[in-house]
């Protein structure tokens, strides 16, 4: 092949770890927002760390960006290549490095699946808290450039607070060591500069994780409830009251009929809403913390609750939760997944003007999210065979988010800007709050080659995300009808 670029990868990788022809890179072009689509210029599979800092050298003497991409899970197109660009998988990077019970930590590479860290040191009584609902199959990797919570992120926080250090290559091709092995550090914060900066400043190689004790008792709960607003309204109940359960999730209607169908799980009968609420800890702490519990869902105007009665049916309640983003696809052949944060104080009055909302423009939103932290993930249903009800579900995207943003809230709890939220990040942030943002990123990458185009791009992309309108499509990326 007479492309220079492909010849000196090719001094890198053996030929059968470079993509370059067309049908080798089409599973590339988009991550799990279909919507955005582009054609990078290769894929390429590197087996080690090394690769990887030959690989962003060479990007960086040629001018070319690149992209990390893991299991390509990310809800935003914070993992859609540039045209052009070049991809490197970090899929098989996915070894763990080394791991130290005695202290709770483990040093994995980037392409360790996040469930594995838990399966691999379960029989020292110790897992990794970020849960993710796609957990089964997303890379750390792809959970510290986006800042992953999950269920549990109301007791026990974000990836950035379980991850202690990281060996990083910059853009440039310089390689960095961030943080350490304990909670403990000096100086600024590098550590949690990088966590969740959607790879805008370089490729974690080596990320140091901190684990923690399995809880030793667990008590799950659904209450059910005859609106999606009193719900809501019994999240800020529980949490004045000073208890802080692991998780409190709400599911809607639409979605436990989805989950039911997938998975089995059932709900009660007529609920417009449940609220999943589970404590955990030692037993002493969640047997003293049951009566309350019971107590303020009983307050809260439940209709119904259901303490599950053994570890089977807790699972099963979990499944259902966990399976709500896949099963909506037996609502709708296609669908949004929005992503926005309101204050706990305002969650009731948020999910009304979002019942609100989808009857002004007759699209059914299913609501599933963590309610314990006010992080909204409505599932826009449209069907992509109709015209115009791709932009018109997209308009009703945008009035949740400028919702979230007036209520006092963020355009995102962890599933990132991407390319999705471009427009909104100038709604929320003023201009020396972004003008701060680029100096930063220039700073750590003067080329922009490391995921341009995301986060900060140069050009912000208008709410009404229509093919031939979005300024990006000057960038390369092109969107699905």
């Amino acid at each position: 092949m007479a492309d220079p670029f492909y010849r000196a990868l090719c001094s890198i990788y053996p030929k059968e770890r470079v993509f370059w022809k067309e049908a080798e890179v089409l599973p590339y072009e988009s991550d799990g927002l279909t919507a955005f689509r582009a054609k990078p210029k290769g894929i390429v599979l590197p087996l080690s760390a090394d690769e990887v800092v030959k690989t962003v050298s060479l990007c960086s003497a040629e001018d070319v960006p690149f992209l990390a991409r893991g299991s390509g899970t990310s809800l935003s197109g914070g993992a859609v290549p540039v045209e052009g660009g070049l991809v490197i998988a970090m899929n098989r990077l996915d070894r763990i490095l080394e791991y130290v019970p005695d202290e709770r930590r483990m040093v994995v590479e980037p392409g360790v699946i996040n469930a594995k860290i838990s399966t691999h040191c379960e029989a020292d009584g110790l897992y990794y808290a970020p849960d993710p609902s796609s957990g089964p199959v997303c890379t750390v990797g792809g959970n510290v450039a986006f800042n992953s919570g999950g269920a549990h992120c109301l007791k026990y926080g974000m990836t950035s607070n379980h991850v202690l250090g990281l060996k990083i290559v910059l853009p440039t091709g310089e390689i960095q060591e961030l943080g350490g092995s304990s909670l403990e550090h000096c100086g600024p914060d590098l550590t949690g500069m990088f966590v969740g900066s959607e790879g805008l400043f370089g490729i974690a190689l080596e990320i140091t994780v901190r684990l923690l004790p399995k809880p030793e008792s667990f008590f799950t709960v659904i209450a059910a409830y005859s609106s999606l607003a009193e719900a809501g309204h019994a999240v800020s109940l529980l949490v004045a009251s000073g208890l802080l359960p692991g998780a409190v999730e709400i599911m809607d209607a639409l979605t436990m009929e989805a989950a039911h169908a997938a998975v089995g799980a059932e709900y009660p009968e007529g609920a417009a809403a449940v609220l999943i609420v589970e404590l955990e800890g030692l037993s002493e702490e969640v047997e003293a913390e049951k009566p309350l519990l019971l107590s303020l869902l009983a307050q809260s105007g439940s209709f119904d609750i259901r303490p599950a009665k053994n570890a089977e049916e807790r699972m099963t309640i979990w499944k259902g939760r966990k399976s709500a983003f896949s099963a909506a696809g037996r609502l709708s052949p296609d669908f949004i997944v929005q992503d926005g944060v309101v204050p706990r104080s305002r969650l009731g009055e948020a999910l009304e003007e979002i019942t609100a909302i989808s009857e002004r423009h007759g699209i059914r939103v299913a609501n599933v999210f963590h309610a314990g932290d006010g992080n909204l993930h409505p599932l826009i249903l449209y069907d992509g065979r109709v015209e115009g009800s791709y932009e018109k579900a997209e308009q009703c995207a945008a009035e949740i988010l400028r919702l979230c943003i007036a209520l006092g809230g963020s355009i995102t709890g962890e599933h990132g800007v991407g390319l999705e939220k471009l427009s909104y990040l100038s709604e929320m942030y003023g201009p020396e709050d972004t003008q701060f943002m680029h100096r930063l990123r220039d700073a750590v990458d003067p080329k922009r080659l490391s995921n341009r185009g995301k986060m900060l791009a140069s050009s912000e992309a208008p709410a009404l995300m229509t093919p031939g309108l979005h300024p990006l499509e000057k960038e390369g990326i092109i969107f699905r009808n």
